[in-house]
C-alpha cells in the first residue's frame, strides 16, 4: 500500500472540487442542472484519473484507496466546508452522491480497465 496515494489523491480529489464548485460559486453557475453535469463529469474523470495512476489488477486492490479517499473528501469537506455552510451541508443529497462516487467509480475503473484484458 502507497500512503501517498492513499492520502494525495482523496487531497488531490477534493482540491479540484473545492476549486471549480469555488469558481461556479463565483460567477453566478451554480443553477440548474449544467453546474451538476459539469461537476459529475470532473469527479468521476479525476476519480478515473486517480485509479489509472495506481496500476491496480482488481477492484480488490483498489477497494482500500477508494475508501480512504471518501473518507478523506468526507474530513476534508468538515473541515474546510462545514464551518461555513454548518450542518446543512450534510442535508444536501449531492454530498452523498460524490462520496459515493468517490468510492465507487475506483472499482468500476479498475473493474473495466482489466476485463477488457489490458494490462497497465
Amino acid at each position: 500500500m502507497r500512503y501517498g496515494a492513499l492520502i494525495g489523491w482523496g487531497v488531490v480529489i477534493y482540491a479540484l472540487m473545492y476549486l471549480v464548485w469555488s469558481g461556479f460559486v463565483l460567477y453566478g453557475f451554480v443553477g440548474g442542472f449544467l453546474p451538476r453535469l459539469v461537476g459529475l463529469i470532473l469527479l468521476i474523470s479525476v476519480t478515473a484519473i486517480a485509479t489509472r495512476a495506481l496500476r491496480v489488477h482488481s477492484w480488490r486492490d483498489v477497494l482500500p484507496y477508494s475508501i480512504a479517499w471518501m473518507i478523506v473528501v468526507a474530513l476534508c469537506d468538515a473541515i474546510f466546508t462545514m464551518p461555513y455552510s454548518g450542518w446543512a451541508l450534510y442535508a444536501n443529497w449531492n454530498v452523498w452522491v460524490g462520496y459515493l462516487l468517490v468510492a465507487c467509480v475506483p472499482l468500476v475503473v479498475a473493474s473495466s480497465h482489466f476485463t477488457r484484458g489490458d494490462r497497465v
